[in-house]
């Protein structure tokens, strides 16, 4: 059957994963109206920075079965020297011809741009969702993890992608005993809850710590306030008290974990979109909600290597447990980042899914 190739239309680019994967991949999307922000160039920071963006989606007898996007990130190629399109929202049905219409659409738009390579996935930043997943397929998934079947990569590797750069996202079971927190000097250290009334102040302490703690990592580009709030303001109305804080010693922020409730139940409930009962599922999900997610953890430069990640860690983990929390998982951590792997094993965390990024030369 006949496939075209549409660019531009975003409710396909909404809808076009529900089509191409059974319900067993267990896909789940971003709220609809969020997803749409993240395309207007009008409302997303990275778009507005100067940063170019075109996206597609394919179709078979009208429906869309798979979409991409692409873009740089200028700031990213400044600041690590690199000469790179990005793409993201790989998402496509079992289907070669599919798989080479989006591809090669992204890629030409990598030409176009004067670049010398193509990587992804990246939804749409190093900072927010990447990679494509390449193992743990059966295993479910926490909000904010990348979620895929297991013929991407193939379809990938079939138009000349290679993978690279390994990532594992985690769970730690919260019903098992683990490790008690390390002592912290009580007369220094305070844990600062993020709250709605304290949420802007929390929460620009909580960027800037993500930037410090982050700046070396690879492919990580510091985070202005604008897209800081774009990405993480909405948390506020999700946001569970118990379970993010800014740890500050001497009452200098020295570390930061964000982590939220579990939204999958409720975003599969609800198709991601907002509907007459998206109410009823919002006050169900709340009254049952077993599972958290850490989104990220941070720990000032100066900091570093005094063991306070792992008290921190250790003790929102009994905070979140106490919280009545079974759960808790994390989105990603990268092989070769050994430190915060044995963070997670030293809780009795397991591992999860397995990401890669996948890159090609534009020649």
């Amino acid at each position: 059957m006949n496939l075209t190739l549409r660019e531009g239309d975003r409710e396909a680019f909404f809808d076009a994963p529900f089509n191409a994967y059974p319900p067993q991949i267990g896909y789940v999307s971003p709220m609809r109206g969020d997803l749409l922000r993240m395309l207007d160039p009008a409302k997303n920071p990275l778009w507005q920075a100067g940063n170019p963006f075109r996206f597609w989606t394919v179709h078979r007898a009208g429906m869309p079965v798979g979409r991409i996007i692409a873009h740089l990130h200028r700031q990213s190629n400044e600041r690590w020297g690199g000469s790179r399109a990005q793409f993201g929202f790989f998402d496509c049905a079992d289907d070669p011809q599919a798989a080479r219409m989006l591809l090669d659409a992204a890629e030409g738009f990598a030409r176009d741009q004067g670049m010398k390579e193509l990587v992804g996935n990246f939804n749409l930043t190093a900072m927010q969702q990447c990679g494509v997943m390449t193992g743990g397929f059966e295993t479910t998934a926490y909000t904010d993890m990348i979620v895929g079947p297991p013929w991407l990569p193939r379809l990938m590797e079939a138009n000349g992608f290679s993978s690279f750069f390994p990532m594992t996202t985690f769970e730690i079971d919260l019903t098992r005993p683990f490790p008690p927190p390390a002592a912290l000097d009580r007369a220094r250290y305070t844990f600062a809850p993020i709250r709605k009334g304290t949420f802007p102040e929390r929460m620009e302490e909580a960027r800037l710590l993500l930037n410090d703690g982050f700046y070396h990592n690879p492919m990580f580009v510091p985070l202005t306030p604008e897209e800081f709030q774009f990405q993480a303001g909405e948390l506020s109305t999700i946001l569970d008290p118990r379970l993010s804080s800014v740890l500050k010693r001497d009452g200098v922020p020295v570390g930061v974990i964000i982590a939220i409730p579990d939204l999958n139940g409720f975003l599969k409930a609800t198709r991601s979109r907002i509907g007459l009962t998206t109410p009823w599922h919002f006050l169900r999900y709340r009254m049952n909600r077993k599972r958290a997610v850490i989104i990220f953890y941070s720990v000032a430069r100066t900091a570093h290597g005094q063991g306070i990640m792992s008290a921190m860690l250790a003790e929102t983990l009994g905070r979140v447990r106490a919280a009545g929390y079974e759960t808790i998982g994390g989105t990603w951590i990268a092989d070769e980042n050994p430190a915060s792997r044995r963070q997670v094993e030293k809780m009795n965390g397991r591992w999860l899914h397995k990401l890669h990024l996948f890159r090609k030369d534009i020649t």
